[in-house]
């Protein structure tokens, strides 16, 4: 069976550079350092197929928009009879500064909508995440504004470059680490 990676954002050009959409950044940084052998559309997501330490392992981009982002990965759960311990979500969260990883086993939403839906749908929040920082909003910016604005290149240069810090997380959670083994590897 294999793992599944899923990077949560928004489709369509006009997000691809907003705080909401750091989790396809980082997928897409991510898939930079590993060979994809395929790709397809199905199950309301982007499937990318790889190859990794024996393992097969699924990157998936939902393409529901965050708020249904549970259906996506539901229905690439259920196709591919991936148990929830091989799932890994990576989101972004407004309460850890700017670039700032964070690994965590479980927990709650924390108000993100794309978490509350998966949460929703898996009926469950114990699953493995990886969390994104991108701020707190300014306090003239509603939070749904603040999380569809635009990063800065910096900023988005930042995340990249923490997320090639911590690829070896992949090797890792592929080679079954126990993922708090994982957290004290990589939270830093």
């Amino acid at each position: 069976m294999p793992k599944l990676i899923v990077g949560l954002g928004n489709p369509g050009k006009q997000y691809e550079q907003t705080r909401h959409n750091a989790g396809f950044i980082a997928l897409d940084t991510l898939m930079d350092s590993f060979a994809i052998s395929s790709q397809k559309t199905a199950f309301k997501a982007e499937l990318y197929f790889a190859n990794i330490k024996g393992e097969k392992v699924i990157f998936a981009k939902p393409q529901t928009y965050m708020n249904l982002s549970g259906e996506a990965v539901l229905q690439i759960l259920a196709f591919y009879k991936i148990p929830i311990s091989d799932l890994v979500i990576i989101y972004d969260d407004k309460d850890l500064p700017m670039g700032k990883l964070r690994f965590r086993e479980s927990g709650s939403a924390g108000g993100h909508n794309g978490m509350k839906s998966i949460i929703h749908v898996l009926g469950t929040q114990d699953f493995k995440r990886l969390r994104i920082g991108v701020d707190m909003p300014p306090e003239h910016f509603k939070i749904v504004d603040w999380v569809l604005s635009k990063m800065s290149a910096a900023e988005i240069t930042e995340i990249k470059a923490n997320i090639n810090q911590v690829k070896g997380f992949v090797d890792d959670f592929c080679q079954n680490l126990d993922f708090k083994k994982i957290m004290n590897n990589y939270n830093k």
